[in-house]
């Protein structure tokens, strides 16, 4: 953290958060994938993936092609693009034929968490995410999300992080929480 992001992280008072009505900083978009929570990710369109969150029932939307909207809300606006070799329209999106990271740039975000922590990130941050799929011995799999922030106002440098989920089946363990619980 920046020497004024430190600050800003030690004089952080969740309940001044409340107060104000922003109790849900810690669930924007460049914070959301590492707090425990179950996805589910789907199509809304043809050039449009749905990604929705348990954990604060956040829903980030990633959009092929010139995105939609102003942004400014805590998920920001996000832009995707299939990263790997790729046939023409081989699927949604112009998707890979095999492999590959799906990769969402994410600007235009309401300043938030880092973590439920108090350590910030601006408006002006850039989050950068590869998502990938993952075959493991047992016939499982699981998504990897390598996440890059970078905020020269409040980092230092790049913040980087990793999160792996699992498939599950059905609605189990499905448990959609606004972020204005407790």
């Amino acid at each position: 953290l920046s020497p004024a992001a430190r600050k800003i992280a030690d004089g952080w008072d969740p309940a001044r958060d409340e107060a104000a009505g922003e109790q849900c900083k810690a669930y924007g978009a460049a914070g959301l994938m590492r707090l425990p929570t179950r996805i589910r990710i789907a199509w809304q369109d043809d050039t449009t993936l749905k990604l929705e969150t348990d954990a604060g029932t956040q829903t980030r939307v990633f959009y092929f092609g010139p995105p939609q909207g102003t942004g400014g809300d805590w998920q920001g606006l996000s832009s995707a693009t299939w990263d790997a070799p790729r046939a023409p329209f081989a699927g949604r999106g112009g998707g890979p034929a095999l492999g590959g990271s799906l990769k969402v740039v994410t600007t235009r975000m309401k300043p938030g968490y880092l973590r439920k922590n108090g350590a910030p990130y601006g408006a002006n941050a850039v989050l950068t995410e590869y998502f990938d799929r993952f075959e493991i011995p047992g016939g499982d799999s699981l998504l990897v999300v390598t996440s890059e922030l970078v905020d020269p106002e409040n980092l230092i440098s790049p913040y980087w992080t990793s999160q792996q989920f699992k498939p599950e089946n059905g609605t189990t363990g499905w448990n959609p929480t606004p972020c204005t619980a407790r």
